[in-house]
């Protein structure tokens, strides 16, 4: 399993962050890699985000996410190309002053095929550029 968390300060109010963190709909507005999002069936507080991302190739995947207002989403792999399991989430902490720090932690198990140098490639390249389209989003 490959993971990484990355922290970033951000400023806007904390509702506004977690709005636009969970506004999926959205994500190929301001994320390149994201193609398509199909949303599923929302029950409660639980929500089937589907996915079409340009990672290396494009690849569909999954993924329940777990909206936790105001602070957390956590998320599950349900099914997906390439991938064995997903996991993660977001935690936003208010540190005063208007700006928030966002922590991103992300878990994923891949098949044999995939090289682990495309994964630390992604991890140190798109997770870093993934924090700042979300800061520029939630900033502006």
């Amino acid at each position: 399993m490959a993971g990484a968390t990355r922290s970033i300060v951000i400023n806007a109010p904390m509702e506004k962050l977690f709005s636009v963190i969970t506004d999926y709909e959205k994500y190929p507005e301001f994320l390149p890699e994201v193609k398509k999002i199909r949303l599923g069936p929302r029950q409660g507080n639980e929500i089937d985000v589907h996915y079409e991302a340009e990672i290396v190739k494009t690849i569909k995947y999954s993924l329940r996410l777990k909206e936790e207002k105001p602070n957390k989403v956590s998320w599950s792999f349900i099914e997906g190309e390439f991938m064995k399991d997903n996991k993660g989430g977001w935690l936003l902490e208010d540190l005063g002053g208007g700006k928030i720090k966002a922590t991103y932690n992300i878990e994923v198990t891949v098949g044999m095929l995939v090289p682990k140098t495309i994964i630390t490639a992604l991890v140190d390249t798109q997770l870093p550029r993934t924090l700042e389209a979300f800061k520029r989003r939630a900033e502006r």
